[in-house]
């Protein structure tokens, strides 16, 4: 009997232990129909546009080379100067190199355009009563390996500088005038028909005044810069009316007048004037031999290479971008009609794309193998997520050309 009992606990024990497993998997099984898997986090993408250092060599150089090509592809004006780096971002494309998005602040120089052949390094910013300053953004395009340069777009905004807080700190320095203001244009003339009657056979003409000051010395002064061509005519001919020059600026003279005001003299004595000249004149635009700059006109001297179809012409190689000159700054404007931020005295805009994932631009002229070579352009950055490194340190230590 004991026996019997003992088998019949064992049974029951081994039901029960079955029952509570049943039910043990009943509640599991219920809790994972209530309960549905949660959805996986969503992974952040990492940043496309790497912020770099305003000072890094490489981006200085790349900022070099960015703003030699704006300067190349400058019709009218005075090339720009580097002043300092104000933001940059690097987009690494795999196989395509790099694209570096770049904010820099610039000054213009004392060298025309048509100077351009002329080495850059010998090109100075202005004075700083006459300076001219602004801000660039440029795309520019680096593939080391195939030693392509290429600039895509660009944009700047100029302004003189304020003649209030010039005046402030030198109150006697010269002061830009308008440069169709009657003295400045008879500065000009007078000083033109002083050049020519020092040329020997050639006779040239004014284009147009390009930079316009005036002054009081001993009287009033005014310096001028302007453009000059060669006349129709020479010295030797007594007549040329008949004959048109269509032809091109051949040069830039740098003049001035200053007239005295002579006390205590008898009104029947004319007052003196000194008038003096300076011309440089243009060099050929053809190739220069030891230009320090060949590689940035890489992808148009490749073009003939890769193919002779319409789609490959030269003006598809030229940079989309422009210098916009605007008046200085008012700083006598009461607060409430300034409006806007302080960035907006510099409106700089430069977007190939809205589009936040970006879109393709094809490249394919600038490289000799074949197949479609395409860069992914994005929105231009703006300051989130810049580089404690920004801006970098200027050359000209001058707060009133520095862009806020």
């Amino acid at each position: 009997m004991i026996s019997a009992f003992d088998r019949f606990g064992r049974v029951a024990y081994s039901g029960m232990g079955l029952l509570r497993l049943l039910v043990l998997c009943t509640l599991a099984a219920c809790c994972m129909a209530r309960s549905p898997p949660a959805p996986p986090l969503p992974q952040r993408p990492l940043p496309l546009l790497h912020p770099l250092g305003c000072n890094d060599s490489e981006v200085l150089a790349v900022a070099g080379f960015a703003l030699q090509n704006i300067n190349r592809d400058q019709k009218d004006g005075y090339m720009l100067s580097l002043n300092r780096v104000h933001d940059v971002r690097e987009h690494y494309q795999e196989d395509m190199g790099s694209l570096f998005y770049l904010t820099l602040d610039v000054l213009e120089t004392d060298c025309h355009f048509l100077l351009s052949r002329k080495a850059q390094k010998g090109c100075k910013p202005r004075m700083s009563y006459e300076s001219v300053y602004g801000q660039c953004k440029a795309m520019f395009h680096i593939n080391k390996p195939r030693r392509v340069l290429y600039l895509p777009a660009y944009n700047c905004t100029l302004r003189p500088v304020s003649k209030r807080k010039t005046h402030t700190t030198c109150p006697d320095c010269p002061s830009p005038i308008d440069l169709s203001n009657p003295s400045a244009l008879e500065a000009a003339t007078e000083s033109l028909a002083k050049f020519n009657s020092k040329s020997p056979s050639k006779k040239y003409e004014l284009v147009k005044v390009t930079k316009a000051m005036n002054q009081w010395v001993s009287g009033p002064a005014y310096y001028v810069e302007y453009l000059i061509k060669e006349a129709p005519c020479t010295k030797s001919q007594a007549s040329c009316s008949l004959q048109h020059s269509d032809s091109e600026p051949v040069g830039i003279c740098q003049g001035s007048t200053v007239q005295s005001s002579l006390r205590h003299v008898p009104l029947i004595q004319p007052v003196e004037k000194s008038v003096t000249v300076t011309c440089e004149f243009f060099e050929s635009q053809a190739q220069v031999p030891g230009d320090e700059n060949p590689a940035v006109t890489q992808g148009p001297q490749k073009l003939p290479q890769k193919n002779t179809t319409p789609t490959s012409s030269p003006s598809v190689t030229a940079p989309r971008g422009s210098i916009q000159h605007l008046p200085e700054l008012d700083d006598e404007k009461p607060e409430e009609s300034k409006g806007g931020s302080p960035e907006e005295a510099f409106p700089v805009q430069l977007d190939l794309t809205t589009n936040p994932q970006g879109d393709t631009l094809d490249v394919s002229f600038l490289y000799l193998e074949p197949g479609d070579k395409k860069l992914v352009v994005l929105p231009f950055p703006g300051k989130e997520q810049r580089s404690t490194e920004c801006p970098g340190p200027e050359k000209e230590n001058n707060p009133l050309v520095l862009p806020p």
